[in-house]
């Protein structure tokens, strides 16, 4: 196993979206917070994203890196995963936690409105508890660098809270952990039309069943051109 990056102190991204800088006790915070169902949303989210082994995945705003480790489980030695942040200190917590489980992940100090990453890299892209924080301009800004990382056919899975309404578990989680209550009016309700406007095709959107929140998937089908 090598590393990627060295651990000299990186500064934090500038970017106009939220920044969450306290990565020392994001993970307990997420366990209390979720009354112990972190590690569930975890795995719920790693399945409906359907990854398989020799994939390549992409985390955008992957905090300490829980989910890239599971995904780097599920793609296997022939597969890649890669996760960004742009909190220097989530990602220096996130390339910790790889060393310790011996395992080779691409972690990033960025923002995902200039994602660091070549055009067609990824199998898949995922997004979890994070789009909310973002003002729409800069949603959808993410969302068209989120496609131009995709492969054709790749797959985007972005999990995110659905409208409150009044769940006492939903409103602890979105207030203590996530700041503004405010913010979850800007979560999930709007992605589909942001998707198809950044012509993503095949938006689907569900329940993810835990705590009050809901998922969309899309593909980044290629841009069909007629030829005269």
């Amino acid at each position: 196993m090598h590393t990627r990056h060295s651990h000299a102190a990186e500064a934090d991204v500038a970017t106009s979206g939220r920044l969450i800088r306290w990565a020392r006790f994001y993970d307990l915070t997420v366990a209390v917070l979720t009354l112990g169902r972190g590690r569930t949303l975890r795995q719920r989210t790693i399945d409906l994203a359907a990854i398989a082994l020799g994939e390549s995945v992409l985390e955008v705003g992957c905090g300490t890196g829980e989910l890239c480790l599971r995904a780097r489980a599920r793609v296997g030695t022939g597969g890649r995963v890669s996760g960004i942040d742009p909190s220097a200190e989530m990602i220096a917590v996130a390339r910790r936690k790889a060393e310790r489980a011996r395992v080779d992940i691409d972690y990033r100090v960025a923002g995902i409105e200039a994602l660091p990453f070549g055009d067609n890299s990824f199998d898949v892209v995922l997004s979890s508890l994070m789009m909310h924080h973002l003002p729409d301009d800069l949603k959808s800004a993410g969302l068209a660098e989120i496609k131009r990382v995709l492969k054709p056919g790749g797959r985007a899975l972005i999990v995110d809270f659905k409208r409150p309404k009044g769940v006492l578990s939903h409103l602890a989680l979105s207030a203590v952990l996530h700041g503004r209550h405010g913010e979850i009016e800007h979560g999930l309700h709007d992605l589909p039309s942001l998707l198809t406007r950044a012509r993503f095709a095949d938006v689907r959107s569900g329940d993810v069943g835990l705590l009050s929140l809901g998922f969309v998937t899309a593909r980044a089908e290629p841009i069909l051109t007629s030829v005269s």
